[in-house]
């Protein structure tokens, strides 16, 4: 007897759409029974079943971009942490979650892993690790091999902030990266432009959220994207990630260098694909909400994107989940480079991805691959995570393509006094989740029991 039998749904394959019926045991998928004619027999009995007559079976969702429970500085830090990120992520249709843990300025790998691991206690969904790394010294890069035998096998790299990298220290990573197999992620503005362009504006009196997006505009992404392909170039071909990608000068470094045979992927974010630059200038303080970096751009960029998840370009539809409220928002009232940057996602995403993609001509099996099956495979967790085929984990959503929900703050979970996307009307929504076999979330609400979460140890990719 299967311990849950899921009947009369459309299920979401990577092969594409198939009416099937499906069995969980012991938290895998065990069995897909396709319906038809010539079926006679049932796929069998259950200790539960639940009908999904007209709706899809969606793999769970990966969201291989967060940052919870995350310090910024003077006490200030991400408001959601493990546990209440994870339930929004949850009730949203994600299963699993990759978050950065980071490398203290004199701490260890092995540190940083243990603090981060530590704050994941009580999450809802499984989740894994990337490291980011503030340092290039030899006693970092040695530790990266043992990363990857607790299973870390992706590293953070920034090009801004105080964290951030030279280029010879760069090429260190980018070669011992290549050497182990992993694959780098890198977060890519320039930072001497950034500091410059603020002091100007801040000088002058600019002060207000709009002139974050010019502090830092789309060229200055353009240039270090193109500047860490180059250095991949020189480094062994290492794999590269390049994060949140925002706008065509930085996608059209990533054309050209793939043209070429370079291995690089490209992530963008909902923010970037549903939202821009014109935010910035909402009265009373309100487009510091929209403060994250990089910043929005363009309607016009927002197009590019679009048109770069249908060529398969962007990979992968993450979410850089990283929400301050608006108290701390307030900090940067008189001087928008004091204001965290970051904003929320992490429940928003499936439902926006499937409703806006099938506007635009994705199938479903597509946006399928872009919010879980791609990013499974380039992080290590594919087969067990993003797909549904037999021996996988039983992560599933039950996606109703014919509720339409307007988006509010008061129906989310994300622990925060604001979403990005109020108002915002989606046709289709999640209505449960389910993690190896079990359900978390039913019709809006978490269900499921606290502190689920398994850690995983991510295979090189």
């Amino acid at each position: 007897m299967y311990d849950l039998v899921i009947r009369n749904g459309k299920l979401v394959t990577e092969k594409g759409i198939v009416e099937a019926d499906l069995a969980v045991l012991d938290g895998c998928i065990a069995n897909i029974m396709p319906r038809g004619d010539d079926v006679t027999a049932g796929i069998g009995e259950a200790k539960e079943t639940i009908d999904a007559a007209g709706q899809y079976v969606l793999p769970g969702g990966v969201d291989v971009h967060t940052h919870l429970d995350m310090p910024l500085r003077d006490n200030i830090k991400s408001a959601d942490d493990f546990a209440t990120g994870t339930i929004a992520a949850a009730v949203g249709g994600t299963t699993t979650i990759v978050d950065y843990a980071c490398q203290e300025p004199e701490g260890s790998l092995a540190d940083a892993l243990k603090v981060w691991k530590e704050k994941a206690k009580g999450a809802n969904v499984d989740y894994g690790m990337h490291m980011s790394l503030v340092r290039a010294d030899d006693a970092t890069l040695n530790e990266m091999a043992d990363m990857v035998s607790q299973g870390v096998t992706s590293f953070k790299v920034y090009l801004v902030y105080g964290m951030r990298l030279s280029d010879e220290e760069l090429c260190r990573v980018l070669d011992r990266s290549a050497h182990l197999g992993t694959l780098v992620t890198a977060h890519c503005e320039n930072y001497g432009v950034i500091s410059y362009r603020t002091k100007k504006l801040l000088a002058a009196g600019k002060t207000d959220p709009k002139y974050h997006p010019v502090s830092r505009p789309d060229r200055c992404e353009g240039e270090a994207v193109n500047r860490v392909l180059q250095l991949a170039a020189m480094t062994d071909m290492a794999p590269v990630y390049i994060v949140h990608n925002t706008c065509r000068e930085s996608i059209k470094c990533i054309e050209e260098a793939r043209s070429m045979g370079h291995p690089v992927f490209a992530e963008t974010c909902p923010q970037y694909l549903f939202l821009d630059d014109s935010l910035y200038e909402l009265p009373d303080f309100e487009g510091a909400k929209y403060v994250m970096s990089p910043p929005l751009r363009s309607i016009a960029d927002q197009e590019y994107l679009w048109e770069a998840l249908k060529n398969g370009t962007i990979k992968v539809v993450a979410t850089d989940h990283c929400p301050f409220p608006m108290e701390q928002k307030k900090i940067g009232l008189h001087n928008f480079s004091q204001i965290p940057n970051g904003g929320t996602g992490i429940e928003e995403r499936i439902p926006l991805m499937y409703s806006e993609g099938r506007k635009r001509g994705l199938s479903m099996t597509a946006v399928s691959k872009l919010v879980s099956t791609n990013p499974a495979k380039l992080f290590g967790m594919y087969p067990r995570k993003g797909t549904i085929r037999i021996g996988s984990d039983a992560d599933l959503v039950l996606y109703d393509p014919d509720k339409q929900v307007t988006i509010r703050h008061d129906i989310l979970h994300e622990n925060v006094d604001y979403t990005c996307y109020e108002g915002f009307v989606v046709d289709g929504y999640p209505t449960m989740t389910i993690l190896r076999g079990q359900v978390l979330a039913k019709d809006g609400d978490f269900t499921g029991r606290s502190g689920l979460g398994q850690y995983i140890r991510r295979d090189l990719p």
